[in-house]
């Protein structure tokens, strides 16, 4: 990379304390309105974070309660298939 010296600009450097500190200051609040725009993005993210968790948990108290009806069906299922296997041994010793 070349630098074309008849093009180049110089920038002049602040010779009095008030002209760095005034530089100085539009610098810091140049990052402080920065850092203000990067607080505001992380907090959206945190409420959409928020957001997805609770439908997380609401999935999750569903997927719970969709599994205890399936237990119980299942036991239910369980105590009738042993009560027609009892009724089918009582069946075939009276033959």
């Amino acid at each position: 990379m070349t630098i074309d010296a008849s093009t180049a600009e110089l920038l002049p450097f602040p010779s009095r304390p008030e002209d760095r500190l005034r530089r100085a200051l539009r610098k810091l609040e140049a990052a402080l309105t920065e850092q203000g725009v990067a607080i505001a993005g992380f907090r959206a993210d945190l409420s959409a974070l928020s957001t997805a968790v609770v439908g997380l948990d609401h999935s999750m108290q569903d997927y719970r309660g969709k599994l205890g009806e399936a237990a119980g069906a299942a036991s239910r299922a369980k105590e009738e298939a042993r009560r027609l296997e009892a009724r089918a041994e009582a069946m075939l010793a009276r033959k």
